[in-house]
């Protein structure tokens, strides 16, 4: 067992939950991730299987797509639809002002990622630090969004294509984008459709994973 696989992760698990159903799958120790994804997010991860773990580093700065739906009138603490919910507003934007405020955020900008994301602060997750009641200051960085497209918008609800560089946090661009409007926002589902060149369709479902499908995979 030797090389790249790629995994649909499904919500409600871990990206380490990924490591931990696998290896008595491949039977190897030596196994890793080129980028995490949230529980509530689903979606498609590069798993490394032996030696494959040292390209970790270059695999893990690959550009990112998601597909995130995002809910307005609203701000989450976590950012997500796991925190405390607040009403901000009632009002309405109009589809081309959605799209006015979206392409305002195309570029580099400055990002302030949620501090209930896995960001290591001192040493440790953020996120677990925040549930512990500590306070977490959490650091701007500079990311690049490539594309931002609305596919769909019934308010509350809108739905967009997000190609971005590593390290963009989809959480904190809807965080953003509520703040621009004016109306709140958080983000209510994320699905990674695409790392690099590597595509969700050809991706292993995880559940009932077999270790035929797995040297089938690595072999193609």
């Amino acid at each position: 067992m030797d090389g790249l696989l790629l995994i649909d992760k499904p919500t409600g698990i871990t990206s380490f939950d990924i490591i931990r159903r696998l290896r008595p799958v491949v039977g190897v120790r030596k196994i890793g991730h080129a980028g995490t994804l949230d529980p509530a997010a689903s979606g498609l991860m590069l798993i490394l299987i032996g030696s494959a773990t040292k390209r970790a580093e270059s695999l893990t700065k690959l550009d990112k797509e998601y597909l995130a739906t995002i809910k307005l009138g609203q701000t989450s603490t976590t950012g997500d639809s796991e925190g405390e919910v607040a009403a901000v507003s009632d009002r309405r934007p109009s589809r081309k002002e959605l799209e006015l405020a979206l392409q305002t955020f195309v570029g580099r900008i400055q990002q302030t990622p949620s501090p209930y994301s896995a960001i290591k602060i001192g040493g440790q997750e953020a996120y677990k630090r925040m549930r512990r009641g500590e306070e977490v200051k959490m650091p701007t960085r500079t990311v690049t969004i490539h594309e931002l497209e609305l596919l769909e918008y019934k308010y509350p609800l809108l739905k967009l294509r997000a190609k971005v560089s590593s390290g963009t946090y989809i959480r904190s661009l809807a965080a953003d984008l509520g703040e621009r409007l004016g109306t709140g926002a958080y983000l209510s589902g994320l699905v990674r459709t695409q790392v690099g060149d590597y595509l969700i369709k050809g991706a292993l479902k995880l559940d009932g994973i077999t270790e035929d499908e797995i040297v089938a995979h690595l072999k193609a």
